[in-house]
C-alpha cells in the first residue's frame, strides 16, 4: 500500500515478537494510526495469545511483576526486583493466564495482555517457571516424562520457535467508534504441535 510508506512506522500500530504467529493490527493513515496508538497506549484493546508452556499448570493466575531490560544480555528483558526502599526500575507488566487445555507434560493457556511490554509473556512465563515451548530465550531444556510418545517428541523437537500465537484482537474503530473483534486460527505448524501433544496425552491415559 503506497499510503503506508509515508507513514513514519509504517501504519504498525503494535508489534509481535519475532517468531510470534497471528495477528497484527496496522493502519492505513496517519489519522488512523494516531488513534490506535492512543487506544493502545490506553489499554483499551482486547489482546488474547495462546500459548503452548512446559509442565502441567494447574490453574490460571494474574501474573503483575514488573518488566525491565536484563543488564547481563541487553536483547533480554527480565522481571524486575523492587529494593528495599521499595523502588523498581522495571515498567508495570500485567498478564492474565487461563487454562485452555492440560496433557502429560504441557499446558495450552490463553495470555489476555494488560500491559503491553516486550517479549511480556514470555518473560512472564519463564518467571512463575512454565515457559513457553521453542523459545529459544526465554524457554528450557526439552524434558519429557517416561514412555513419551515417540511421534509427539519428534514434532516438539522440530518445532523451531516459540509455541505463541496472537489469536484475538479487539479494537475500537478510529472513525465509527464501531467495537471490532478478529480471531485467527492457529498456523499449520502449532496446529499440528498441540494435536501431536494433545494425541499423546490421550493415548498415554488410555494406556493406564
Amino acid at each position: 500500500c503506497p499510503q503506508l510508506a509515508e507513514l513514519e512506522r509504517a501504519g504498525i500500530v503494535h508489534r509481535l515478537d519475532k517468531e510470534t504467529s497471528g495477528l497484527l493490527v496496522i493502519a492505513k493513515n496517519a489519522e488512523t494510526e494516531t488513534a490506535l496508538i492512543e487506544q493502545f497506549k490506553e489499554r483499551t484493546p482486547t489482546r488474547i495469545y495462546h500459548a503452548l508452556v512446559i509442565g502441567e499448570l494447574i490453574a490460571g493466575r494474574t501474573i503483575d511483576a514488573p518488566i525491565g531490560r536484563n543488564p547481563y544480555r541487553r536483547k533480554h528483558m527480565w522481571v524486575t526486583e523492587t529494593d528495599e526502599d521499595g523502588n523498581n526500575e522495571g515498567k508495570e507488566a500485567i498478564t492474565h493466564i487461563r487454562v485452555q487445555d492440560r496433557f502429560r507434560a504441557h499446558t495450552l493457556i490463553e495470555a489476555r495482555l494488560e500491559t503491553g511490554r516486550t517479549h511480556q509473556i514470555r518473560v512472564h512465563m519463564q518467571h512463575i517457571n512454565y515457559p513457553i515451548v521453542g523459545d529459544s530465550d526465554y524457554g528450557a531444556r526439552l524434558k519429557l516424562p517416561k514412555k513419551f510418545g515417540q511421534h509427539a517428541e519428534n514434532v516438539l523437537r522440530g518445532f523451531k520457535r516459540q509455541a505463541l500465537h496472537a489469536f484475538a484482537i479487539g479494537i475500537t474503530h478510529p472513525r465509527t467508534g464501531e467495537e471490532l473483534y478478529f480471531e485467527h486460527p492457529y498456523p499449520n505448524d502449532m496446529a499440528t504441535l498441540i494435536d501431536a501433544i494433545r494425541e499423546e496425552s490421550i493415548i498415554y491415559e488410555q494406556d493406564h
